[in-house]
């Protein structure tokens, strides 16, 4: 009797743990979270393909109300003549290439190492006054960057850095939203790894970059995606006056002010300015989920 009780028991069991599988995973559940996905990933392509259809199309069809979502005649005219334009200013097209690439890159490796070795110093080493600037630096999170322009020109200016490279990189170089990243990051590294590197004669620096830092790297990832989607949309504003310094995105906003004959070329300069941040964000997307897939730390 009391065999066949327990063989009930767990027949039991195994009928209410199969009724939960089924649950968890109804075929009903997973439609659902397919179709809710697929709308999602859909309204985050949607801005993408508008702006690749509308550089496709002539200038009769942009102004078509309602916008058609496809096009009737597509033409690669308005990539043309966006190049031609640019081709017979003063200053040739590849020196505003450079100005962005250069300034570009420049942000990012000071971005990062800044970031980086501030984090570090704010979330694993103990000081008079670290709460107060971790404080300060999350207060810093609420203000736009418009905020500080004011103030930028008038440092700028002391500096003497009007009209420099510098006027567009020193402002870029330590960022609220790098610093906060990188320190609430560090952060969650055990202690004992940075103990047992100081008995090993490590020092801090040597600690930051080899330790600490490598087991940051999705939100090392991050911050790379966010500090070159700003660097490489950069303007000069009232701190760039030469035209051979002056950025890609300038002088891309410089042709597509000249009237309605040319928001064709509006939309083709849009779509050549997302490419880089794209493909920087495709490639460190997929290293970001990599490292959180295959990262973990045991006691």
């Amino acid at each position: 009797m009391a065999k066949r009780k327990k063989k009930q028991v767990s027949i039991e069991k195994l009928k209410v743990s199969d009724k939960r599988k089924r649950v968890n995973g109804s075929l009903g559940g997973d439609i659902v979270i397919f179709v809710f996905l697929t709308l999602l990933g859909l309204f985050m392509v949607f801005p993408l393909y508008y702006s690749v259809i509308q550089s496709l199309k002539p200038v009769e069809e942009l102004f078509v109300f309602p916008p058609k979502l496809y096009v009737l005649n597509p033409t690669t005219r308005n990539f043309s003549d966006m190049f031609s334009v640019a081709a017979s200013m003063w200053v040739p097209l590849s020196r505003y290439i450079f100005n962005s690439v250069f300034i570009t890159i420049v942000i990012c490796v000071c971005n990062l190492f800044v970031c980086c070795c501030a984090g570090f110093v704010l979330a694993k080493c103990k000081f008079p006054g670290d709460k107060a600037l971790n404080q300060l630096i999350v207060t810093s999170l609420l203000f736009a960057s418009n905020a500080t322009w004011i103030m930028q020109f008038l440092v700028m200016s002391k500096l003497h850095m009007i009209d420099t490279y510098w006027a567009l990189i020193l402002p870029s170089i330590a960022t609220p939203l790098g610093l906060f990243l990188m320190r609430q990051s560090m952060s969650t590294i055990h202690d004992s790894m940075i103990e047992a590197a100081k008995v090993d004669g490590a020092g801090l620096f040597r600690i930051c970059w080899q330790i600490v830092v490598p087991n940051s790297k999705p939100a090392l990832m991050t911050l790379i995606i966010f500090a070159f989607q700003g660097a490489w949309n950069l303007q000069g504003g009232s701190l760039i006056y030469s035209e051979e310094l002056k950025t890609l995105p300038t002088i891309v906003q410089q042709i597509t002010m000249a009237g309605l004959a040319r928001q064709g070329v509006t939309f083709a300069s849009a779509v050549l300015l997302l490419i880089p941040p794209l493909i920087v964000f495709l490639v460190a997307q997929s290293n970001v989920m990599e490292t959180m897939a295959n990262s973990g730390i045991k006691d």
